[in-house]
């Protein structure tokens, strides 16, 4: 077998990381969904074998090169042991959340016809309680860890060899991944070998001064592996050799404490909202992060106190906070380094964290454009920004139409409202179907995160007829009126806050509050400042 210098085939993966003699460990907080009696812990020829015997199952379950092949359960890194399963067949896989409402799911698995639905179930049977049989979408459905009605079941189908690998042309749709669906049904993002791993994953595989991976790195991740990312991560980390990886599937702090203290992570990436659920556990009496040098938010806007805790948590000399900004459709845009000198003075009213970074070098650009006429805007000032990278998605599974009509020749529209100033730093305002009429509703929630240590979230609504409507979710879902007033004094007008628990937010997989939803829960209406064209 030819040695590859950077993973180019999702499907045999695995083989050609156990060729290239990979030692990696791979640590689970919990035993895989597909394969419990494989415990809490396997090597990379395990793993590769353990996609071999799935794309057996696959193809004994009628899967054909072509073919979609869906995956919607709970939350695992066997997602990504799936995908490359399904591509190993020359099928395309397409990872869906389990945090989808079972009608959003009945909408995207009735978009993508997939040959086989693979699932579990506990979703299998909610979704059907619920009046949306998932099932009916696809010609077969395959079960893992159990049985149910009109579904085949592991025993099914286990002991079939599988075919040998078919690799598709780079530029062929090899996965599909779902937009995080904040403002309503996510679309379907249809990526090939040479945006997602080529361009991304490729990227990541490479030395990279405190970015890359190293021989004795343990690397930790915690968030949906349903999402795209959780693919590049992957072939992006393995293929350089660390230690080990350490795989946390859940944010609560049950699981996720005990497996960050056996195996303390030197590396750490996780969605900002998991982060922010941790955050109250690191107290000084435990060492959970005291080794980690480099921590990664990607996800989601975060908040300078919770990179400020990290980083403190640290007995590293200098640690780093790596933030970086990008989508579904285009994988990383930007990236900025904070240190502990960076956010050491509470900035108040500047949003230190929405100041994005740079674009990557040679490989993307941005430009801010008026929403109105689309003309590029003068450096500084804000405007619907806009990108051009070799790593944008193919289109979107049944709404192209939808896909084109965010192209403007080559140039892609992100959908946020921010600046890029002179020096091509970009910094962030607000989602554009979000924004406010005026200011920016993630500065405000910046400053309340900063001035309200009880606030486990703020999140500001604009309303179209009115001041935005704050809500702030705190632990017993109370907030004395006079810390509220206190706190928002100096900040534009606002409505009285709505006060709710952490659980009373809806959320999407990754963890981003399903804003849309919200609004609807609180009985705003739909109107917003905010036209949300470009969503």
């Amino acid at each position: 077998m030819t040695l590859l210098s950077k993973p180019l085939h999702l499907g045999t993966l695995f083989d050609d990381l156990a060729a290239r003699g990979s030692t990696t460990a791979v640590r689970l907080s919990r035993p895989l969904d597909i394969a419990p009696e494989a415990g809490s812990e396997l090597d990379v020829p395990a793993a590769a074998d353990l996609v071999r015997r799935v794309s057996g199952w696959f193809a004994e379950a009628g899967v054909r090169p072509g073919d979609r092949v869906a995956i919607a359960k709970r939350n695992h890194w066997d997602y990504v042991l799936l995908a490359c399963a399904a591509a190993r067949l020359g099928a395309v896989p397409a990872s869906l959340s389990a945090h989808l409402s079972p009608e959003t799911l009945g909408i995207l698995l009735r978009r993508l016809e997939p040959a086989l639905l693979v699932t579990d179930t506990a979703l299998l049977e909610a979704a059907r309680g619920a009046g949306h049989d998932p099932s009916a979408h696809a010609a077969r459905t395959l079960v893992v860890g159990g049985r149910a009605e009109r579904a085949l079941c592991t025993d099914d189908v286990r002991g079939s060899s599988a075919p040998p690998p078919r690799r598709p042309h780079l530029d062929a749709p090899l996965a599909v991944m779902h937009t995080s669906g904040t403002t309503g049904v996510p679309k379907l993002a249809v990526h090939s070998t040479r945006t997602i791993l080529r361009r991304l994953a490729g990227f990541e595989s490479h030395r990279w001064p405190v970015l890359g991976s190293r021989r004795d790195d343990t690397v930790a991740s915690s968030f949906s592996y349903a999402h795209g990312r959780a693919l590049a991560w992957t072939a992006g980390v393995l293929w350089m050799f660390p230690e080990a990886v350490s795989l946390i599937t859940s944010p609560d702090w049950d699981e996720a404490g005990p497996a960050l203290r056996r195996h303390r992570p030197t590396t750490l990436e996780a969605q900002p909202s998991t982060l922010v659920r941790w955050q109250r556990h690191v107290d000084g009496k435990g060492d959970e992060f005291g080794r980690v040098r480099l921590f990664v938010s990607t996800f989601d806007a975060v908040h300078p106190s919770t990179v400020r805790t990290f980083l403190n948590a640290s007995r590293r000399r200098a640690p780093v906070w790596m933030q970086g900004w990008g989508q579904s459709e285009t994988g990383p845009l930007t990236f900025r380094f904070l240190t502990r000198r960076s956010l050491a003075r509470r900035q108040w009213v500047d949003p230190t964290t929405r100041n994005l970074g740079r674009p990557v070098p040679g490989r993307t650009r941005l430009r801010a454009v008026d929403t109105r006429t689309l003309r590029p805007l003068p450096a500084g000032e804000p405007g619907l920004l806009f990108c051009r990278t070799d790593a944008l998605c193919l289109g979107y599974v049944g709404e192209e139409g939808r896909w084109r009509s965010k192209l403007v020749g080559q140039w892609w529209s992100t959908g946020d409202i921010g600046s890029v100033d002179r020096t091509g730093a970009v910094r962030l305002v607000d989602r554009e179907v979000d924004s406010l009429s005026d200011g920016g509703c993630l500065e405000i929630e910046d400053v309340v995160d900063e001035r309200l240590p009880q606030a486990l979230d703020c999140v500001v609504l604009g309303v179209a007829d009115g001041p935005p409507v704050p809500v702030v979710a705190t632990e017993d879902g109370t907030l004395a009126p006079g810390v509220w007033k206190e706190a928002v004094v100096d900040l534009p007008t606002m409505a009285e806050p709505v006060v709710l628990t952490w659980g009373d937010l809806p959320r999407t997989g990754t963890g981003k509050v399903r804003r849309g939803a919200l609004r609807e829960s609180l009985g705003l209406g739909p109107d917003a400042p905010g036209k949300g064209r470009w969503t």
